[in-house]
């Protein structure tokens, strides 16, 4: 499958298609666009919209407003290939933010099984499953840590993951004595041929010592041996050489617009 069926295959299966995260949270499609709404501590905005110049504003209009409704901030997650090609000019005037572009970067799962089958953690530091809460506590330290503070807001929401569809994702810490140095995770929706990879911030001083392939090595083993045909990341401008070398192709870039009029936006970190 060439690049552009591939990232086809990609809007409609995670995008278009898209499953909630977890119970009690939804996905909806309002005329065209599809948003993902759940409370205050869960990620709330649009994954997905099909807009022309004609219908955009109405259609931003439209967001604002349920979202305002509910209470929540919201993001609107722009791809670069999204309709119509000023749709981010047009956030921007109707109140949103655009955060940090990042590069959404997609390579078959086995290509990069193949490429990390000699990654290992450095001597002395251990992979440890995230099962538990407390689990979910020192990934919360090192999202802390690396993405800076209140960026793991995140873990209530995959706590009650785990506890709810622990098959659909796996996370890990890694961990030097009792210190947790680096955390990642993958979420595996069921039925969908993309596995996603997120996180994998690294504390400074543990950089440059291959803990960032080894995490991915993980993640990509277990995402073939849950059937899932792909891996995607949307890759920080830090993270981007590392994938390239290990065999994922950037397809396009993906930029959060954020709304935001109320205090504790929930970032996905």
């Amino acid at each position: 499958m060439d690049d552009d069926g591939i990232l086809a295959l990609f809007d409609r299966q995670m995008r278009r298609d898209a499953a909630p995260d977890s119970a009690g949270e939804r996905v909806e499609r309002a005329g065209r666009v599809v948003r993902h709404s759940g409370g205050t501590d869960d990620w709330n905005g649009v994954l997905w919209s099909d807009l022309d110049a004609a219908s955009a504003d109405a259609a931003i209009a439209a967001e604002i407003a349920h979202f305002t409704a509910a209470g929540h901030a919201f993001e609107w997650k722009l791809y670069g290939h999204d309709t119509p090609h000023d749709l981010g000019v047009r956030l921007a005037a109707a109140g949103f933010v655009a955060e940090p572009v990042e590069t959404l970067m997609l390579a078959e799962t086995a290509r990069i099984v193949a490429s990390t089958a000699d990654a290992r953690p450095p001597e002395g530091v251990r992979l440890v499953p995230v099962t538990d809460a407390a689990g979910v506590a020192l990934m919360a330290q090192v999202h802390d840590e690396v993405f800076g503070p209140g960026s793991s807001s995140f873990r209530d929401r995959l706590a009650r993951q785990l506890a709810e569809a622990p098959g659909t994702v796996d996370a890990v810490v890694a961990v030097a004595g009792s210190t947790p140095v680096c955390a990642a995770r993958a979420e595996l929706p069921p039925g969908k041929e993309f596995a996603s990879l997120w996180g994998g911030g690294t504390l400074p001083r543990w950089r440059g010592r291959g803990l960032y392939r080894a995490l991915v090595a993980r993640r990509a083993r277990l995402a073939q041996q849950s059937g899932h045909r792909f891996l995607q990341v949307d890759a920080s401008d830090e993270s981007r050489p590392i994938l390239e070398r290990l065999g994922f192709a950037a397809l396009t870039t993906t930029t959060p617009y954020v709304y935001d009029r109320t205090p504790g936006r929930q970032a996905r970190p």
